[in-house]
Order: structure tokens, then C-alpha cells, then sequence
């Protein structure tokens, strides 16, 4: 079906309107299931549930699979959708799924052994506006996506003149969510005012941030905002091509864009004369390989070219100068998608939230020590605080909070005393730390600063192209550096060097990998310097994590010689009689830790 104009465009969604209010009676069980519900066996919930409902013999009763809502920490989850109202249902397996609907399906009742309240800080604090529709639409439905205003942006800006639409852009303040925080329309305006006889605009979906999944879940539960928000852009500056830069390792992301688009052209949404006007756009998708360094924007178009992944010294920015050299725009999943929204509801709707200088709403993944895991979207100006402690409910096991690791690699970790911390880009550069494409990982005080500061910088060294003499000297001397303190054998003077070192690396690296690799490392020592010192002058590591430093034990009254200590040891160090308290033979011990998470006594102890 080809949408040939504005007013087909608004006749479809009524017909859509009409279609889905003569099923309003149905009852609908969403199963949740992206790649992170498939990985929590999700699948398998929803094959349960299909036999579960077609025992019943009802054939009210529409069974979907939709994407991810964000609520990782309660996987495999599903909701009941009847007469208006929704209850939502996880931690689930196929048989508690069969429960569920016999319970709520046979009988009527809410099966409160497994109902989520929806009430709860983690959904009641969020301000849902690009991860709105995710969990609510057929990701591969793109009248789905119509029937909820998709598209309607589109046809808004191209009942205007580009001007005006780069003016609503440039007014709501919005910033690229990609880590750096560069104001969007001035990027466009930038390639809007280049000369070029073709022009693009390219998506970056090449996310590669450990404990980041933002980019991969909005994809997955609604891809036609990332190419609506695609062909407004190209429609400002003057272009008729994009890219969707996307890893290859997310191949669900790659599948579901790769329908969206197939129903964008078939709808006349993407190609020729879109909406019956003059303006052509179309989007090619092109998978990456997984490189970090390719998250840079110079990098990235180098892959595109088809070559080696190398960043290159700008000027000229790709705005002026990009791919294939023609003037390009470069913005991340997120970015794109608030465009959409931006067009269809004003910019000053956009910009209710948030603070003078950050606007707007941001995407978060929310991951590590915490016990509500996931994908989560807050004003800007939101504190570190009430993330850790409403949204994320707290640290497990009552452990203390520690520091969150905002920005990934090339961020920084924030202290509990700047917990009140608004996070916004210029508040958070005052700490040494950086807003990042989204990934939020949280310490607790099991955690060792050293060790965080050396798995950080280990991923970048793997993860650099090594075309720049900072990085390819500079990262491996500071990993020799961090060891060497690890390992008991570092002194003092190590930890001026390790600064030198890493302030050299911010000053001179050729992109922002090398230049901001050193972060986490700088802003470790300068909130948690005694670490570092204790691993130092007391030889230890006060987190009991560096292998070097500690040494296990066994508490002879905490233990009862029940062997499971000794069954698990890789190394047959543990010794002593069933029944009669068992002591470790140190030199045969490998301090892998196995037989602390084994006892049930709390009888091992690492000092």
C-alpha cells in the first residue's frame, strides 16, 4: 500500500483507528521478548502460553510479541491487556506463564504471586517519551507505529519549509545523545549551508559501551522513529541518502530494521517523492563489525567507505567534509528519535523537562550492583540518587554504594558524596566525567577502584586502532602501571606517572577514544585515592578483589565440615575431615573465590 499524501496518511490512521476499535473487546497477552527477553527465556514463555490459550479454546484472546520495555530485571515478563486495563506479570517461566493464564484467563483473577506493581519509583519516576512506545507496539507493525502518530512528524515538516523545521530543531535545545552533547540543529545547519552536490545523513547504531544496550532495544521495539526522524533530517540539509551504521552482533536490531525499511518504501515513506511531494530519501543498512573505534564519527564513515576503521584529524568536520567526502550529518539512534516527537509536538513541549543548558529526557542503562536493572529514560537534571535509590531500588544484600561508572570507557565514576549531582553535561564535567552515550554502571563497596580502572582501560587498548603513538604507547604503559599497583609491587612515584601519563593521553591522541580513555583512571584517583595508597604502602586491597593482595582462610568456628568447599576447588587445596573444620593449603591456592561463593556458613574469609 502507497501512501501517495498527506491526507492518505491521515485517512489510514483512521481506518486503523476504526480496524482496532472493533477488536477493543479482544484480550491481549503481550509477551515481552527483544534479545534480552529471549535470552531470559522468553520464547519459551510465549510457546507455553500459545498451547496454555489454545486449551482454553477462546478465540478472544491475541497472543503478541512485542520488544522490550526495559524491565530487564524482571525477565521473561508479560502483561494482560483486557477492557482497558493491564497487568503486568514477571519473573516467569513456561509453567508459572500456564499459571498466569488460567488464573487471569479462566477464572478472572490477578495471580499476585508474579504481578509487577506498576506503581513502584521504576516506573512511576521515569519520563517516558522516546521509550514510550516500546513494549506498546509491534516493532514490525509499521501500522502500529501510524496508528500511535508515526510519520505524523514527517508529514509536518514536509508541509513547511526546511528553515522552519531546522528552527524548531534549533529552539528545543536538543543535544546529541551520543556522549559529546553537540547541539543537533547547529550540526545541521552546519551541513545544510555546505556545498555538495549529494549530501547524507548517517545513523549510528554502533553502540559498543560495556553495560550500554540503549541504541539495541530501541531499535528492536521501534525502528520506524530511528528512519522518520532519518528523512526529517535529510530534509533540512538537502539530502536524499542515509545510512544506518549498526552492529552486526545485533542481529534481531538488524532484522527488524531491515523489515521497517522494506515497509517504509512500500508505504512511500522512504524513496521517491514522499507524500506526494518533490522530496526523495532513502536508507541502505550496513553492518559494522564490531569495532569501538568506529563509534567515532571519522572512523565510522571510514568503514562505511569500505575502509580500515581509522578516525582522522578534523578539520574539516563531517558536517563539511564526510562520507565519501560530501557533507554529512552523523547522529546516534537516540538523538533521531527524539526528532519525531520535536516535529510533532513543538519544541517547547520538548524542552518542559530538563535544565537551561540540558533539555529533554535521556536513555539510561541502568546495570551492575543494583537490584532494578534496565532500561530506564529521566529528565535531564535528574540526581545520580534518585536513580540508584527510587528508580533502581537500591544496592542488593544491603551493601553500600560505592560509585557509578557514567559514560562507559571513556567516562568517569562518581563518588557517593556527589550523589546529588544533577546529571547534565556541564555538571557532570566538573567531577571529571562525561554524560556517554547512556551505559550506567553501578559499584559497591565489593568493588575495587584499581581493578575498574584497569578492566576500563584494558578494553580500550583492545579496542584501539593503534594508528596514534598516545594510544599505542601511552594505554599499554598505564595497564603495566595499574599491575604493577594490583600485583603489590607499586610504589608512590607510580601514581604521579600514571597522571602525567594519562593527562598526556587526553592532550594529544588523535580522537576521542585516546583522548578520553584515561578518565576512568584520573577520576579514580582523585576520588579514591586511599585505594590506590593501600594497595601501595599496606599491600592490600581493601575490596578484597585483587588476587596479589589477599589471602583465604577458613573461620574453624563458622565451619561444619560439610565438603562443599572442598568439591568445588579447581585446585584440591582445601583439606580436612567431614564434619571437622577444613583449613586451605596456601600455596596450592589460586584465590578464585569459588569456595567463598559455595559455603553457606560464611565460614571463608579473605583478608
Amino acid at each position: 500500500m502507497r501512501i501517495h499524501s498527506y491526507e492518505d496518511l491521515a485517512l489510514l490512521r483512521n481506518r486503523i483507528a476504526e480496524q482496532r476499535s472493533g477488536s477493543a473487546g479482544k484480550t491481549r497477552i503481550v509477551v515481552y521478548g527483544s534479545t534480552c527477553g529471549i535470552a531470559s527465556g522468553a520464547l519459551k514463555v510465549l510457546e507455553a502460553i500459545e498451547k496454555a490459550v489454545g486449551k482454553t479454546g477462546r478465540d478472544d484472546v491475541e497472543i503478541l510479541q512485542h520488544g522490550c520495555m526495559g524491565c530487564c530485571f524482571i525477565e521473561p515478563y508479560i502483561s494482560v491487556r483486557q477492557e482497558g486495563n493491564s497487568t503486568l506479570y514477571g519473573f516467569l517461566d513456561a509453567e508459572k506463564a500456564c499459571h498466569v493464564v488460567e488464573s487471569h484467563l479462566l477464572r478472572g483473577e490477578v495471580l499476585h504471586d508474579y504481578r509487577i506493581d506498576e506503581s513502584m519509583p521504576f516506573f512511576r519516576r521515569q519520563e517516558r517519551r522516546i521509550t514510550g512506545l516500546l513494549g506498546v507496539i509491534d516493532p514490525l507493525s509499521i501500522e502500529d507505529y501510524i496508528h500511535h502518530e508515526g510519520y505524523a512528524g514527517l508529514a509536518e515538516a514536509l508541509r513547511k519549509d526546511s528553515a522552519d523545521i531546522l528552527q524548531e530543531v534549533n529552539g528545543s535545545g536538543l543535544r546529541g545523545r551520543g556522549g559529546a552533547g553537540f547541539p543537533t540543529g547547529r550540526k545541521w545547519q552546519f551541513a545544510r549551508q555546505a556545498r555538495g552536490d549529494q549530501k547524507y545523513v548517517v545513523c549510528n547504531a554502533d553502540e559498543g559501551d560495556p553495560g550500554a544496550y540503549m541504541n539495541r532495544a530501541e531499535i528492536e521495539g521501534n525502528p520506524h522513529a530511528v528512519l522518520e526522524g532519518m528523512a526529517i533530517a535529510g530534509y533540512v540539509i538537502g539530502a536524499n541518502r542515509g545510512y544506518i551504521y549498526v552492529r552486526a552482533e545485533y542481529p534481531l536490531a538488524v532484522e527488524t530494521l531491515r523489515k521497517a525499511v522494506a515497509q517504509a518504501r512500500e508505504y512511500g515513506l522512504l524513496g521517491k517523492n514522499i507524500l506526494g511531494t518533490s522530496f526523495d530519501f532513502d536508507i541502505e543498512i550496513f553492518l559494522g563489525s564490531g569495532a569501538f573505534v568506529c563509534g567515532e564519527e571519522t572512523a565510522l564513515l571510514a568503514s562505511l567507505e569500505q575502509k580500515r576503521g581509522n578516525p582522522r584529524h578534523r578539520p574539516p568536520f563531517p558536517a563539511i567534509e564526510g562520507l565519501f567526502g560530501k557533507p554529512t550529518v552523523i547522529n546516534n539512534v537516540g538523538t533521531l528519535s527524539n526528532i519525531p516527537l520535536i516535529i510533532r509536538k513543538g519544541a517547547q513541549w520538548w524542552k518542559s523537562v530538563g535544565t537551561d543548558t540540558t533539555r529533554g529526557t535521556k536513555v539510561f542503562c541502568l546495570t551492575g550492583k543494583i537490584r532494578n536493572s534496565g532500561l530506564i529514560e529521566v529528565p535531564m537534571g535528574i540526581t545520580m540518587k534518585e536513580i540508584v535509590f527510587d528508580i533502581g531500588g537500591g544496592i542488593p544484600d544491603e551493601k553500600k554504594f560505592k560509585a557509578a561508572q557514567l559514560g562507559g570507557p571513556s567516562g568517569g565514576f562518581i563518588p557517593a558524596e556527589h550523589l546529588d549531582l544533577p546529571i547534565d553535561y556541564e555538571s557532570l564535567q566538573t567531577i571529571g566525567s562525561i554524560m556517554g552515550s547512556g551505559g550506567m554502571v553501578i559499584l559497591d563497596e565489593d568493588s575495587c577502584m584499581v581493578d575498574a580502572a584497569h578492566f576500563f582501560l584494558q578494553f580500550d587498548q583492545d579496542e584501539s586502532c593503534g594508528q596514534c603513538v598516545p594510544c599505542r604507547i601511552g594505554l599499554p604503559l598505564m595497564i603495566r602501571m595499574l599491575e604493577k599497583i594490583s600485583g603489590g609491587k607499586g610504589e608512590m612515584s607510580d601514581l604521579e606517572n600514571l597522571t602525567v601519563v594519562a593527562e598526556s593521553l587526553r592532550k594529544t591522541s588523535l580522537c576521542a577514544l585516546g583522548q578520553t580513555a584515561a578518565n576512568p583512571t584520573l577520576s579514580t584517583l582523585r576520588f579514591f585515592r586511599d585505594e590506590y595508597e593501600a594497595h601501595i604502602r599496606d599491600k592490600k586491597c581493601p575490596a578484597g578483589v585483587c588476587r596479589s593482595l589477599i589471602r583465604f582462610s577458613i573461620d574453624k568456628d563458622k565451619c561444619v565440615g560439610c565438603g562443599i568447599c572442598k568439591k568445588v576447588c579447581p585446585e584440591n587445596a582445601i583439606h580436612g575431615e567431614r564434619k571437622e573444620p577444613h583449613w586451605i593449603d596456601e600455596e596450592k591456592c589460586v584465590k578464585c573465590g569459588l569456595c567463598k561463593d559455595a559455603c553457606k556458613f560464611d565460614a571463608i574469609i579473605v583478608s
